[in-house]
């Protein structure tokens, strides 16, 4: 380290606030939240407007849109393995930045479609700049937090999906009237430049960072030091808590990209709804969920403090998670429209609260220096499944006119993948890097 350099960490480390513990890392926080609320924004809002198109874009058809969510989701598996390096090499600031830069731009791009094809193209350039969002989330949990503040955290951040999903159906509408359906992608694409500003404003390393006091870095440090500074790809993909982590996401990401992408058209063709009609249950169903991604990251935290093992506390939540969207199977019965809503918020908070549980395994069993690779290796798996979901969705739908496999298979995917990490992963014991 050069003398300059020394002197100016010196003189940070002397500027911060001794006798106080400050909450810097809840800001952080913050930040990664709104940026999962934009992302989830900038990827409903198709959703929400499908129906609506289909008068004005040729040939949009539900087969033709399971394609659509095809290419977004084949573009999100390439981008997350991508995004996980980069994020692991260049560090969080500046691969955050480059990611929602490159979204921002592509989200706005649907504006310009004008066929099946360029709504095609302009969705797999947001997939390719969104895949980053939760790669570079992890890691700055992973940075910022110690290891039983962790799944608090990322449900916190993760809770941010819900309240895009929220967003999405309360402006849409507003921003479909006021700026045309054209206007309304442009109008959320920017969003994200507005965030990258307080960005690069706000972020610093902990270690670097002039708001954090004495108090709050040892917090955030006082897990055992990590000796492996760099874990290169070669290292990281052959680990069989690797593969526990990208199965497990493998089969449970595709059931929350059916919510996202197919959930507005299910209530709009099967109850009949306008897109004005279909705002307050989807704002409800998403309020619903945001009890799961906080409290389902809280359970496991509440039981390690009682003692229990990380490996008992997050199987014990992620169990109880699973069990919560059992009944969604039950949806495609129900002819009452808030009873469907409640099923389905239920299921969604379970998937949420699974999800707090499920990224805080990375972070867990690998050294923070492997975190984000890991993250994109779990994160491309899961896009693949939802690459194959997708299409199946649609021809399902466009077939059977049902949607009663796609709610048995969400019903069935948590358990089996519960099973499956347990059997890869019994101890969930630190992956054998050194």
């Amino acid at each position: 380290m050069s003398s300059e350099s020394g002197d100016s960490q010196a003189a940070i480390a002397g500027a911060r606030p001794a006798d106080r513990m400050s909450h810097q890392r809840w800001v952080i926080c913050a930040l990664l939240f709104l940026a999962t609320v934009i992302a989830y924004v900038d990827r409903g809002v198709l959703a929400y407007i499908k129906k609506f198109l289909e008068g004005i874009i040729p040939g949009l058809n539900d087969v033709n849109y399971g394609f659509i969510l095809a290419a977004f989701q084949a573009a999100y598996a390439i981008g997350m393995v991508v995004a996980g390096g980069l994020t692991d090499k260049l560090g969080t600031r500046k691969a955050f930045a480059i990611a929602i830069s490159i979204w921002s731009v592509a989200a706005m791009l649907p504006g310009a479609a004008f066929s099946v094809v360029t709504f095609g193209i302009a969705m797999f350039l947001l997939g390719l700049g969104e895949a980053a969002n939760f790669p570079a989330c992890i890691k700055t949990v992973a940075e910022w937090f110690p290891r039983r503040e962790r799944a608090y955290a990322t449900g916190i951040f993760n809770s941010g999906a819900n309240i895009g999903n929220i967003v999405v159906p309360l402006v849409v509408p507003f921003l479909v009237a006021r700026f045309s359906w054209r206007g309304a992608f442009v109008v959320t694409g920017a969003m994200g430049v507005v965030w990258l500003v307080f960005w690069l404003i706000i972020y610093r390393r902990p270690e670097e960072h002039p708001r954090v006091s004495k108090a709050e870095l040892a917090l955030i440090l006082s897990d055992p030091p990590e000796k492996i500074e760099k874990v290169p790809w070669s290292r990281v993909l052959p680990c069989k808590e690797t593969w526990a982590f990208a199965i497990g996401k493998f089969l449970t990401d595709p059931i929350w990209w059916f919510y996202l992408f197919w959930l507005p058209l299910y209530l709009q063709t099967t109850f009949h709804l306008s897109l004005r009609g279909c705002q307050l249950p989807l704002a409800v169903v998403y309020a619903i969920s945001i009890v799961g991604s906080v409290y389902g990251g809280a359970i496991s935290a509440a039981l390690m403090k009682r003692g229990m093992s990380p490996n008992a506390a997050r199987k014990i939540a992620m169990l109880i998670c699973a069990l919560c969207i059992v009944p969604v199977f039950s949806a495609p019965f129900i002819h009452s429209l808030w009873t469907v809503v409640a099923v389905v918020g239920l299921a969604t908070a379970g998937h949420q609260g699974w999800s707090a549980n499920v990224f805080t395994l990375p972070s867990d069993m690998f050294p923070k220096a492997a975190v984000a690779s890991v993250v994109g290796i779990g994160g491309m798996a899961g896009a693949i499944g939802g690459v194959l979901l997708q299409p199946a969705t649609g021809f399902i739908v466009s077939l059977t006119h049902s949607y009663l496999p796609l709610f048995v298979v969400a019903c069935l995917a948590y358990p089996i993948a519960l099973l499956v990490i347990h059997a890869i992963s019994p101890r969930m014991a630190p992956a054998p890097l050194n």
